[in-house]
């Protein structure tokens, strides 16, 4: 499907940024944009080029807002079809959904995040999601040691913000999440929370892991939104996934999703022939065999339902999931797509399973993505919800 990416604030916009450097030109992806009040921020970008960097409210003075979710709301509300028509360059038009990135605990992101999605529905008939970064518990709690404030506040919105390897230290950070997961469920199609603190490593900070909670999240993204699409002359898949399929698969009331995934390195059958390379120095490639084709595709289903998603999901249920296999296309087992979809349904305890694949001709792995909604309230966004009840 043709994805237009929003990354608001400075976690967004660092999401945003990696996904133009990891994916410019594949085909999902339709357009990016960076928007922040934060001018240090937007000029730290490295992919993204000034036409798709964009500072808005002037109040702020070119800093971020320390925290301020209501100065954040205030400032998305008074500039969102600013906002709106600063995307015109990248043709959002074309596009089949909208994504918004933002990490929830921060201001500027999380604040201007729902009127944005509230423009763009206006104005488009194509479906908005949020991508959420959830805050640790550590960073409301208080810092050891006399830190200092300034470095505190530059702690915007991040998975693993500031420029501190340290944890930022951000006491409405939670609260600041709860109100925004709420607004963007009554503005969004589906929310898509990935839960830093589940990411990070024994001893690691949310700092130091910055880069690589940014890089498992674009991973995510690109995994299922690029999923449907194939760079012209690949072979189609069998089972074609479009954006409809995704949404349907998501749902339209703002629930929350979870995005599983896992590959496994495979052989790629060499080329060769019974009959030698005969007249025209044609070759038939090798066949894989089926016992080892059904074990791989087996295992990355259930890495990829049962392994770390970007948000826990309660015992595996859901009412909905999408199941995309990919891979070389001597891999793709009918037979073991079809089994793993079957024991999908049974752990979910879902009938509503959709499914598609993605050959990769010259791909050396197999892969699954797994995506449920529909699903039990997460102990995280519990914990978070929590804090303003």
């Amino acid at each position: 499907m043709r994805l237009h990416v929003i990354g608001l604030g400075g976690a967004g916009g660092r999401i945003a940024d990696r996904l133009a450097a990891d994916h410019d030109g594949d085909p999902f992806l339709a357009g990016v944009n960076a928007f922040d009040t934060d001018m240090d921020a937007l000029g730290a970008l490295d992919a993204l080029g000034e036409e798709r960097r964009y500072r808005f409210g002037d109040a702020a003075g070119g800093d971020g807002l320390g925290g301020d979710l209501h100065a954040g709301r205030r400032l998305g509300d008074a500039h969102a079809s600013e906002l709106g028509r600063a995307m015109d360059d990248q043709r959002p038009s074309r596009a089949e959904a909208f994504l918004i990135v933002a990490g929830l605990g921060g201001a500027a992101g999380a604040g201007a995040a729902p009127a944005l999605a509230e423009e763009l529905s206006r104005l488009y008939d194509a479906p908005v999601y949020a991508f959420g970064l959830l805050p640790t518990p550590g960073e409301t709690e208080e810092p050891d040691g006399d830190d200092d404030p300034a470095s505190a506040a530059a702690g915007s919105d991040a998975a693993g913000s500031g420029t501190d390897p340290a944890t930022p230290h951000r006491p409405l950070a939670e609260r600041n999440a709860a109100r925004t997961l709420d607004a963007l469920s009554d503005r969004c199609a589906a929310v898509f929370p990935f839960d830093n603190a589940a990411w990070l490593r024994p001893a690691e900070t949310l700092g130091g892991a910055r880069d690589r909670l940014n890089a498992v999240a674009v991973e995510r993204i690109a995994a299922l939104f690029g999923a449907g699409e194939t760079p012209e002359g690949m072979e189609t898949p069998q089972q074609v996934l479009d954006a409809s399929d995704i949404a349907r698969a998501v749902g339209g009331d703002g629930e929350i999703t979870a995005i599983g995934h896992a590959t496994q390195r495979v052989e790629s059958p060499e080329g060769g022939s019974r009959f030698g390379l005969g007249l025209f120095g044609s070759s038939e490639p090798a066949e894989v065999d089926t016992s080892e084709a059904v074990s791989a595709i087996e295992t990355v289903i259930r890495k990829a339902a049962r392994g770390k998603n970007t948000i826990d999901v309660p015992e595996g249920r859901a009412d909905r999931a999408l199941l995309v296999v990919g891979g070389p296309p001597p891999w793709l087992n009918r037979e073991a797509i079809a089994d793993g979809r079957r024991w999908l349904a049974e752990e979910t305890g879902s009938d509503a399973i959709l499914s598609g694949d993605a050959p990769i001709p010259d791909g050396d792995a197999v892969s699954a993505v797994v995506v449920r909604s529909g699903v039990d309230e997460p102990d995280r966004i519990h914990e978070i919800r929590e804090t303003i009840r």
